[in-house]
């Protein structure tokens, strides 16, 4: 560590101030959600605003920069820096007070919004700017962009929404401003504001002529809020993304939210009809109008399959278009007249509010959606937020597919067409040599073009690193000086956010993916990466998806985080570390490293709910396979990670291997030694195995099928692959099971034994083959086991191809029983199910299947989201067991206590245990509950 580092820290420490400058902290803070990658010195969480002030006082001493960050979603890298990062999200993010009757409410800046949403809607208000990432934004990071969001049509930018701020400069002085009797005041420093106001008497001709244009006019300082006849620092500090003064405090608006919504989706040939339709669409009186193109949708179907997309009208384009007011009656017919208007080629209207909740996640998953590129290589931000006056946007779209495919790049636009604001992340080659070139030259094309256009280079996003260089193709020399001007009045130090806005960094400084990063002697095969882990990994573009409750979709994603509300327990935080192992700034070996691998559960909820497709559980895999591989390894890996081995002699030897288990003093020895917790049950072993209990009935008039009776059925709990069988002949088929020993090897995959893994997977392959190569369907039944047939089989035996051939004949019990004809479901009208899907099917398998197996029984079924925490061998390990517990204290206990006569459904092993262990319930298998009805 330098010596500047050491004084910095060590001043900081001395403060009293809770501090970070590990190597794997610094690796997850040099990047927020841009395309930049700037290591701090220092990452401080401050715990009160007294604590803002010390690391104030510390950056002016040391003469080092200092970073506001909330939730580090900011695409423009607004949120990185050299010096201290203040970290927001961690302890100032309390919702001080609500105010329904002013509709106000004072929050502190890390006040996630989607918290704001939710103390307010009781009172019938909400804050009205909802930018995609409203789940886990925070609204200090709002207000240094000024958001915007996709109904702005109707409330507007943060800035208009913003009733008082309170600030801390870098000198330490307070600013407060607001608003009395409707006029703006600010109370702070005399001699700061009279200079702010002497530069802006100066400068009255520019600031009156070049900015405040149209609404999504973002780039550069909102000068036209300095103006004499306005002079309101309240609006003029949103947007200047931390570089005029830190915010400590915010009072914003609350606004009433129509109870009635309807949705009317608008289907055009090209994205460029869409644009230029947008205007007419707004004559409407929406309150969003989003566009999206087809490019989008087909890497959503891509990776998710076709039922990923609801139907949608005919078109290579569309605009989503949300009419809301408090009258069903007159909203539907208002969306009636616009789908008649011939405003479009083919129009949808849609009511029913479950499919506009998927059409607006479609929407906001867009920026993770677009970070693959149509060409199917890595898409990044950089020109993602550009704005022209909605009534340019069509022709702009057209000039910029253009400039787009002159680079030999392609794009998918989305983006807020009622406002002319467009998304789109491009495939810039930073991989290859002279990248950033390319990049860099294009973008000076592309603000040329918004110039050209009378646009804005941002329109919601800032400008960041990303765009502040090119400010001076949107405006003219005096502009720049009349900002750096600003700057200096507030900063004469240059110690706030110090490359962004004023002295701007060059655009294609401190690229972070810009290169290749090749490791040797990988494990797995990264397919869908070109084999690159850097490619991988780099997948995640910060959008932090993972920082997000995301149950409410029945989403998995990211459990650890929501138990610890650690940046490095969330995807994002291990996906930034493992990009510092590709550059070489850290070993696999590191303990920095497998501190953040730690608590990863393994559960593939990523791999499904990132917009990106990132796959961490693959990735963790990795990691241990490259630290321990031919080393000593963790005991839990011996026992856990082998259990499949243990489980098959103790086959042998039932009685014994129970009591070894089971009698006092040996259990704690025996559960030290295999690095369990002690607090965890052991699961008993089957008094007969089911492979040796199992008998084949009579092929004739049946139809075959292999029947995949993994170690935990098989060892564990017979009594449900005996289940499966029964189902399976009810339903005309005749089960059978692999000749010989067969194993999926899922618990050599989790504890990173993937050599092993590659061997038993492979002999498991040479078994089921040949009854692939014939058409005879295999039908699992624990959905991790049964995932790594379907999914891991191609990253372990890739080229293998009776690899391949077993994955597509695997199947779940409910996907086969969906396709066999004649078979009907049982009636299970007033059963009451409690279902918690497996995070493995939800993410590799998907449930659908399930879901719809169970609505045609007439049972009443309540689907858990989230994981249940026991995720294998994780929530038995020694170290994991109360992150486990908290984890299930998210969905799983909850919707278990609201139900104590329901029956649990449960087909994972590890779910069902976890019920047992944390609650003290019986839970079935679906086998189970369709025999059980047929009994």
């Amino acid at each position: 560590m330098s010596e500047q580092v050491n004084g910095v820290v060590g001043a900081l420490a001395k403060a009293g101030l809770e501090v970070r400058s590990d190597p794997a902290t610094l690796g997850m803070y040099a990047s927020d959600a841009s395309l930049y990658r700037i290591p701090p010195l220092a990452v401080v969480r401050p715990r009160h605003v007294d604590e803002v002030a010390a690391a104030l006082a510390v950056a002016r001493e040391t003469g080092v920069p200092i970073t506001s960050r909330g939730a580090g979603t900011s695409v423009a890298g607004n949120a990185v820096g050299r010096g201290i990062v203040l970290d927001f999200s961690r302890h100032l993010n309390r919702m001080l007070s609500i105010d329904p009757e002013s509709r106000t409410a004072v929050v502190e800046p890390g006040t996630v919004h989607a918290v704001l949403q939710k103390a307010a809607m009781p009172h019938g208000v909400r804050f009205g700017p909802d930018p995609s990432t409203h789940p886990r934004c925070t609204i200090g990071g709002m207000i240094g962009n000024n958001a915007c969001g996709s109904r702005s049509l109707a409330y507007g930018r943060t800035s208009d929404n913003v009733a008082g701020l309170r600030l801390m400069t870098a000198d330490g002085s307070t600013i407060v401003t607001g608003y009395r009797d409707d006029q703006a005041f600010a109370e702070g420093p005399d001699e700061m504001i009279q200079n702010v106001q002497k530069v802006m008497g100066a400068n009255l001709a520019v600031a009156r002529t070049e900015f405040d244009r149209f609404g999504r006019q973002v780039s550069g300082y909102a000068v036209h809020h300095l103006l004499p006849e306005r002079f309101d620092l309240t609006q003029a500090f949103v947007g200047s993304e931390g570089t005029l003064a830190v915010i400590t405090e915010a009072t914003v608006k609350l606004v009433v939210d129509a109870p009635v919504r309807v949705v009317v989706v608008l289907g055009f040939r090209d994205i460029v009809a869409a644009g230029e339709a947008s205007p007419a669409v707004v004559a409407h009186g929406p309150t969003s109008c989003e566009g999206l193109d087809s490019r989008l949708l087909d890497v959503l179907r891509a990776r998710r399959g076709p039922d990923a997309v609801p139907p949608l009208p005919r078109g290579g384009a569309w605009l989503f278009v949300e009419l809301a007011g408090d009258d069903l009656g007159e909203v539907a017919a208002r969306a009636r007249k616009l789908a008649a208007d011939g405003i479009a080629d083919d129009a949808l209207v849609v009511e029913d509010p479950a499919t506009q909740a998927r059409l607006w996640r479609i929407r906001e998953d867009g920026a993770g959606l677009a970070g693959r590129a149509p060409s199917d290589k890595p898409a990044w931000p950089g020109w993602e937020d550009a704005a022209v006056p909605p009534e340019k946007l069509g022709a702009y779209l057209a000039r910029f597919d253009e400039l787009v495919t002159q680079y030999g790049m392609t794009s998918a636009p989305f983006g807020h067409f009622g406002d002319g604001c467009m998304h789109v992340r491009l495939d810039f080659p930073l991989d290859q040599p002279g990248g950033t070139t390319v990049m860099r030259e294009f973008l000076i094309d592309a603000a040329k073009l918004a110039g050209e256009f009378g646009g804005s280079l941002s329109g919601e996003h800032g400008d960041g690193r990303a765009r502040s260089e090119l400010l001076p193709h949107m405006y003219s020399a005096d502009a720049i000086a009349l900002f750096a001007a600003i700057k200096h009045a507030f900063d004469p130090g240059n110690l706030l956010n110090p490359g962004v806005l004023v002295d701007p960094d060059p655009v294609d400084a401190d690229i972070r993916p810009a290169g290749r990063f090749p490791l040797p002697m990988l494990a797995m095969a990264y397919p869908h990466d070109d084999g690159d882990l850097g490619q991988a990994v780099h997948r995640c573009t910060g959008v932090g998806k993972c920082r997000a409750d995301n149950s409410a979709a029945g989403g998995v994603m990211c459990p650890s985080f929501l138990a610890t509300r650690e940046e490095k327990d969330s995807t994002r935080g291990r996906a930034r570390v493992l990009q510092e192992v590709v550059r070489g700034e850290l070993a696999f070996s590191d303990p920095s490293v497998h501190d953040a691998m730690d608590l990863c559960l393994a559960c593939k909820g990523c791999a499904s709910d990132c917009p990106t497709g990132i796959d961490m559980a693959t990735y963790k895999s990795e990691v241990l396979h490259q630290t321990y591989q031919g080393k000593i390894r963790p005991r839990s890996h011996y026992s856990l990670g082998r259990l499949p081995f243990w489980a098959r002699l103790a086959g042998w030897m039932p009685g014994l291997a129970n009591m070894a288990t089971r009698m006092p003093g040996l259990r704690g020895l025996a559960l030290k030694i295999a690095g369990v917790d002690k607090r965890r049950s052991v699961p008993a072993f089957a008094a007969k195995p089911f492979h040796r209990s199992f008998t084949r009935g009579a092929a004739e008039g049946r139809t075959p099928v292999v029947l995949f009776a993994d170690s935990f059925s098989d060892a564990f709990s017979p009594e449900v692959a005996e289940a499966t069988v029964r189902v399976l002949r009810a339903a005309g088929y005749e089960p059978q099971l692999p000749s010989g020993s067969v194993c999926c090897g899922l618990t050599w995959i989790t504890t990173g034994q993937l050599d092993s893994a590659k061997r038993i997977l492979t002999r498991t392959v040479d078994a089921l083959a040949p009854d692939a190569r014939k058409g005879v369907p295999i039908v699992g039944i624990e959905p991790s086991c049964t995932a790594v047939l379907r999914s891991d089989i191609h990253e372990l035996l890739p080229g293998n191809e009776d690899a391949a051939l077993v994955a597509e004949s695997v199947h779940t019990l409910a996907e086969l029983l969906a396709k066999t004809p004649g078979w009907t479901p049982p009636d299970l009208t007033g059963v009451e199910v409690v279902a918690q899907p497996h995070c493995h099917h939800h993410a590799v398998l998907g449930w659908k299947a399930d879901a719809d197996l169970l609505a045609s029984t007439g049972a009443t079924v309540k689907r858990m989201a989230g994981c249940c925490g026991l995720a294998g061998n994780f929530g038995v390990e020694i170290g994991h067991y109360e992150v486990s517990v908290a984890v299930a204290e998210q969905n799983l206990l909850p919707a278990l206590d609201a139900a104590p006569g329901a029956t649990v459904l449960a087909d994972g092993f590890s779910c069902r245990t976890q019920v047992a262990d944390l609650r003290d319930r019986p839970a079935v298998h679906l086998a189970q509950l369709l025999d059980r009805a047929d009994a």
